[in-house]
């Protein structure tokens, strides 16, 4: 962008009223067309002393002024282009931050999964040798009664 020059031509001529008018779709804004009917030089000398130099000073300043938005408008492409990069970048980021947030906790959660099926099966261990116990202990006492009863 910028990089080679242009081959677009711009014409242009001035009216009984010193206003300008640019062909092939080129708009001058009215500050533009104000600034350059001002005088380049310090000396104040009239920009319209004679029509061959005021033409070619007016198209310098066209020029000028055309070079300077072409500039003005890459820069502003460039920081648009280095924002959309940065936020492409921080979104990025931002995901990958969530997904391993996400891992992290699914991890946990099958973790936590793991350890009640662990607890579950302790406790029904547990419950099947007090079964056990006490199932011994009711054979102890019964036996017990048997041998007490001739007493």
């Amino acid at each position: 962008m910028g990089g080679g020059g242009s081959t677009r031509r711009v014409t242009f001529e001035a009216d009984e009223n010193e206003n300008i008018t640019v062909v092939k779709g080129v708009r001058l804004s009215d500050s533009l067309i104000d600034r350059m009917k001002e005088p380049s030089s310090p000396s104040g000398r009239s920009p319209r002393s004679s029509g061959a130099v005021n033409n070619e000073e007016l198209k310098k300043r066209i020029a000028e002024e055309l070079a300077l938005e072409r500039a003005r408008r890459d820069s502003e492409a460039q920081k648009r282009r280095w924002f959309g990069k940065l936020l492409e970048r921080e979104r990025i980021s931002s995901n990958e931050h969530l997904t391993r947030a996400i891992l992290r906790e699914r991890a946990a959660t099958e973790e936590e999964r793991q350890k009640a099926q662990r607890f579950a099966r302790q406790l029904e261990e547990k419950d099947r040798e007090l079964k056990k116990h006490d199932a011994y202990y009711k054979e102890q006492l019964a036996r017990l009664e048997e041998r007490v009863k001739p007493f």
